[in-house]
């Protein structure tokens, strides 16, 4: 019998390599790759990578006048750095992604997201391989906005853990979502004191309602289940549209011969009777109901904090290498 990896891959499911590392990636030949900051700072610590980091440095400070702007432009080359050797790994898009520190600033992500664009592009890799991530607060959701409807760049909107999120970026013609499985988890565990299976797992319900929404109301917006705890989460959700898995949860599946059944199904999604909402154009909605949810509120605002401090760890090593 065939790996459980390959039978969720059989379900219509396009498996996302969640990683920063180039050996990983190549050996469970996923579609496509995403990264954070987060990720590219572990990989950044490896030996094996201090090539790239000095490519990277060297670009920096022949950019920038000061200090800070070296550093702002050596970690822009290093995120393209790291995105130009997984395209050369995998078929399909890498995210790359804005900093966090801009995603309660709508010109701010435009005007990087662009950036990183130019950068790509300057290597020679074109647009349509790259997807710009940017966090889905209202104003990363405006910018997403902007950056596909005027500029033809897709963008990959993260750290989404509600509805609210989904339909506004939905409305908002965002290439694709990532709404966030397992932190949803780890949230209603500690706030709830208990553990869920996988059927009842309210990280795999919210990516399940947002499947079905979408589907149901013709939305062509890819939608990615991401930040997994554990393989059952994952197999509850064969059949969405992408998958992105982090390398030890891969290993799990590669491993297993266990039966993955397809669960989502977009036929399905046809006859259900889920209400359309909007949002795009009413801010003050938006906002209202998004409050309304306590963990996605939580969940967002520790996500884009965790992301900004990892970007200024990273910075530091690299203010570190260019002052050598």
């Amino acid at each position: 019998m065939s790996s459980s990896l390959e039978q969720l891959k059989a379900t219509g499911t396009v498996v996302v390599c969640d990683s920063g590392d180039f050996a990983t990636i190549g050996k469970y030949k996923p579609q496509d790759a995403t990264t954070n900051p987060s990720l590219i700072l572990a990989a950044s610590k490896k030996p094996e990578y201090a090539s790239l980091i000095d490519a990277a440095v060297a670009k920096g400070k022949a950019e920038g006048k000061t200090l800070d702007e070296q550093v702002d432009a050596t970690l822009d080359r290093l995120l393209v750095e790291f995105g130009k050797k997984i395209l050369e790994i995998i078929p399909g898009k890498v995210s790359t992604e804005v900093d966090a520190r801009f995603s309660f600033d709508t010109q701010a992500s435009i005007d990087k997201a662009l950036h990183i664009i130019k950068l790509y592009e300057e290597n020679g890799i074109s647009r349509d391989r790259i997807l710009i991530k940017i966090a889905s607060t209202w104003e990363g959701i405006k910018a997403a906005q902007v950056l596909q409807s005027q500029h033809g760049i897709n963008c990959n909107l993260t750290l989404m853990f509600s509805t609210v999120q989904a339909i506004a970026a939905a409305e908002a013609g965002a290439y694709l979502i990532s709404p966030f499985v397992g932190r949803i988890l780890d949230w209603y565990k500690a706030a709830h004191k208990r553990d869920y299976t996988a059927e009842e797992d309210p990280g795999v319900k919210s990516v399940q309602n947002i499947f079905n929404y979408y589907k149901k109301h013709g939305y062509k917006t890819i939608v990615m289940g991401a930040s997994f705890r554990n393989t059952g989460e994952i197999t509850e959700l064969a059949g969405c549209d992408y998958l992105t898995i982090s390398p030890n949860l891969l290993e799990d599946l590669f491993n297993s011969t266990a039966a993955v059944p397809k669960k989502l199904d977009a036929a399905n999604a046809a006859g259900l009777d889920i209400p359309k909402k909007t949002y795009i154009n009413d801010e003050a909605l938006f906002r209202f109901d998004f409050n309304e949810e306590a963990m996605a509120v939580e969940k967002l605002r520790e996500g884009i904090s965790k992301f900004a401090a990892d970007a200024v760890t990273l910075k530091d090593i690299l203010k570190q290498k260019i002052q050598a």
